[in-house]
């Protein structure tokens, strides 16, 4: 078998039922499976990157039918389909593939135009600029215990060593937060931090929701943005969506909702 079963179930999912004048790729205790979709099963494994086309693909492909119209068939004639929790899933998958279809349709007529995905990326790049710390720190439950550790690194000992003691998934490698921008931490720590020179470490315990902490800063450096082609297809992706939820929301408000 070349394709695997459950992944040609998988393709099956979204495939409709073909004309009644299709060719006819085989039939099954008389029910015709036309070789449409055998095609349509064939170009959706393509299109998944898993395989190129191939006689081999095809009949595994018309196998997997084949074994599915007889598991159909059998679950008809014991009466699943009139089962009310199957019909709901049956309508329930109905409706995701004509929406899907829908909205597929809808963004290649409302393609994003090249100036859209630059102006969002320049506002995320403002965003986001401005400067980025390589931060450590030591958060422990009381002000004693900061002020004992700080005496302790001032006295030789080594900041990554007494960072163990830190009540944070940092302990595991000494108090290492890598690199961090102050919008994206409590106040209390951020401002403490941001007044650091590179190398320097808080001399009194800093207060927060958290407990308190030692705080060191290792390096800084402008906030590293990643260049547009990096990121372009997740913009566009974001941005795809907000158009699709746009377009709900324009036709929600539209629809009568008692």
């Amino acid at each position: 078998m070349i394709v695997k079963p459950a992944r040609l179930l998988l393709a099956l999912c979204a495939i409709a039922a073909a004309p009644s004048f299709a060719q006819t790729a085989v039939t099954v205790n008389g029910k015709a499976i036309p070789t449409s979709r055998v095609d349509q099963m064939v170009q959706q494994v393509i299109a998944q990157g898993k395989q190129p086309d191939s006689p081999q693909l095809r009949e595994a492909a018309k196998k997997e039918l084949i074994g599915r119209e007889v598991l159909v068939q059998e679950a008809d004639k014991q009466g699943f389909g009139t089962h009310a929790d199957v019909k709901a899933q049956v309508e329930n998958a109905r409706q995701s593939i004509i929406i899907n279809a829908m909205l597929g349709d809808y963004v290649k007529k409302h393609p994003l135009k090249d100036g859209e995905v630059k102006a969002e990326y320049e506002k995320v790049k403002a965003a986001n600029a401005g400067t980025e710390y390589h931060t450590r720190h030591i958060l422990v439950e009381t002000e004693a215990q900061a002020k004992d550790i700080i005496a302790k690194i001032k006295a030789g000992g080594k900041f990554d060593e007494l960072a163990k003691v830190s009540k944070d998934g940092s302990a595991n490698n000494g108090g290492d937060l890598g690199w961090v921008t102050p919008g994206k931490l409590v106040k209390p720590f951020a401002d403490a931090m941001v007044a650091l020179k590179p190398g320097q470490m808080t001399d009194t315990p800093v207060k927060s929701e958290f407990g308190y902490h030692v705080i060191k800063v290792e390096e800084s450096r402008p906030v590293q943005i990643p260049p547009l082609e990096q990121v372009k297809g997740r913009i566009e992706e974001m941005l795809q969506q907000q158009k699709i939820a746009a377009y709900r929301d324009e036709l929600l408000k539209k629809a009568t909702v008692k």
